[in-house]
C-alpha cells in the first residue's frame, strides 16, 4: 500500500476511536497537509511518520519541527527530487503547531505573524508585506489575473477590512448569513494579497483561528481534500469581466464555508469554478442534513455540536469550549430550549442533553 494512503487510513483512525488530544492533533495535521495543495506542494514519507510520533505523544510539536529541520540539513546527501517536499514539510509542522495553540488577537498584526511564522527561514520576506505590484495568470481565469491591491495602499486596506469586520455582530444573524459574511471577509483580505507569497496559507490559517473563537470544531476535511478549490473559490469571489459577462461571486466560497462550519456535503469541484464551465445547475449539493434552514446563529451552532459530541456536557464545559461567560452560556442554552431545538432528559445533576434536531456530529 502507498505509504501517503496508508498514512490516511492510520489518521483516520485516530480520528474515530483516538483520545481527544489525538484528534485534535491529527485533525491539525490533515488541514496542515491538504494546505499545501494551494502551491502545488506534498510532503514527504519522513514528514508523515514523524506527525504520527507526534500524534501518539511520542513527541512534542517543537521536536517534529527539529526532527524535520535536521532532515534537511542533511539534504545533499538526499535525492534531489526531496528538495521539493522541504517547503511543504516544515509550513505544515508550523501549521499544526499554529492550530494547536488556544491564542488569537483579531488584527492585521496578528495576521502578520501568523504569516512570518509560517515561512520564516523559508521566505527572505516573512511577515513583511510586499512593495510591488503583482499579477497571477490563474487557470481559472484562462491565463488572467485578479486585480490585487495596489502595495502602497496595503495597510490602510487591512486596517479598514478588520475594523469594518470588528464592528460587524453576529448576535442574531442566521448562520446562511454568517457564512456569506465570514466568505466576504476572507475574500476581501485575501484579495489584498499583502504578501509576495504564502498569502493563501498565511490566510487560511488566520480564518480557521478567527472561527475557532465562536467555539466551532471546524470540519478538516474540507482544507484536507479541498485546499486547491478554496484557493480558485477566492481568486472567482474577486474577477470581473464584464465582456464575457463574468463576475465577482462567492458562492463557491460559500459552498466551501457550508462543507467545513455545517458540515453540508456541497460538491466541491474545480472545474465548475472555470469561467468557462457551463454548469446544469450552479452547484450540485447533497447535504447530509437540512442544517443550513435551522434559524440558528454561530454562537448557538457551537454549543449544539459541542452537545453532540459530549451530550453529558455541563454549562462550565460550555464556557471552556466556547470561550463565552457563564451568563452568555446560560442564555444561549435558554434560546435554543425555547426554539425547541434541545433538551435536558433525566434531570439537571445526572441528566443529558439531546439534540432534536437532525445535526451532523
Amino acid at each position: 500500500m502507498d505509504e501517503k494512503k496508508k498514512w490516511q487510513i492510520d489518521l483516520n483512525e485516530y480520528i474515530r476511536q483516538g483520545e481527544p488530544e489525538q484528534v485534535e492533533k491529527s485533525e491539525a495535521w490533515q488541514i496542515a497537509i491538504g494546505l499545501q495543495q494551494v502551491d502545488g506542494l506534498t510532503t514527504s514519507d519522513y514528514l508523515l511518520n514523524t506527525a504520527k510520533d507526534h500524534i501518539e505523544g511520542k513527541i512534542d510539536i517543537k521536536e517534529a519541527q527539529k526532527r524535520i529541520h535536521s532532515y534537511y540539513e542533511e539534504q545533499s546527501e538526499r535525492k534531489e527530487v526531496e528538495k521539493d517536499t522541504e517547503e511543504a514539510d516544515i509550513v505544515s509542522a508550523r501549521i499544526t503547531e499554529l492550530l494547536g495553540e488556544k491564542t488569537f488577537q483579531f488584527s492585521p498584526a496578528e495576521y502578520q505573524t501568523i504569516h512570518r511564522r509560517l515561512f520564516d527561514g523559508v521566505f527572505s520576506h516573512a511577515g513583511q508585506f510586499r512593495t510591488y505590484n503583482i499579477t497571477k495568470k490563474e487557470w481559472v481565469l484562462n491565463g488572467n489575473t485578479v486585480i490585487y491591491a495596489s502595495w502602497e495602499s496595503i495597510r490602510d486596506t487591512l486596517d479598514y477590512d478588520f475594523s469594518t469586520e470588528k464592528q460587524f455582530s453576529y448576535e442574531g444573524v442566521s448562520l446562511s448569513e454568517t457564512i456569506r459574511h465570514l466568505a466576504k471577509f476572507t475574500s476581501d483580505i485575501w484579495q489584498i494579497h499583502p504578501f509576495c507569497e504564502g498569502n493563501t496559507r498565511a490566510t487560511a490559517v488566520f480564518i480557521i483561528k478567527y472561527m475557532k473563537t465562536f467555539g466551532l470544531n471546524v470540519e478538516n476535511e474540507a482544507f484536507k481534500d479541498h485546499s486547491w478549490y478554496f484557493r480558485n473559490a477566492l481568486v472567482r469571489a474577486n474577477y470581473n469581466d464584464l465582456k464575457q459577462g463574468i463576475y465577482a461571486t462567492t458562492k463557491f466560497l460559500e459552498a466551501f464555508f457550508s462543507n467545513l462550519i455545517l458540515r453540508t456535503e456541497y460538491e466541491l469541484k474545480n472545474r465548475y469554478l472555470h469561467v468557462e464551465y457551463v454548469p446544469q445547475s450552479i452547484i450540485s449539493k447533497v447535504p447530509k442534513v437540512q442544517n443550513d434552514t435551522l434559524k440558528c446563529t454561530l454562537e448557538e451552532l457551537a454549543v449544539i455540536q459541542a452537545m453532540l459530541e459530549k451530550p453529558t456536557i455541563t454549562q462550565t464545559e460550555l464556557r471552556d469550549r466556547t470561550g463565552k461567560s457563564l451568563s452568555t452560556v446560560k442564555r444561549i442554552v435558554s434560546s435554543l430550549q425555547e426554539k425547541g431545538y434541545i433538551c435536558r432528559t433525566n434531570g439537571k445533576r445526572y441528566g443529558k442533553w439531546e439534540v432534536l434536531v437532525q445535526f451532523p456530529k
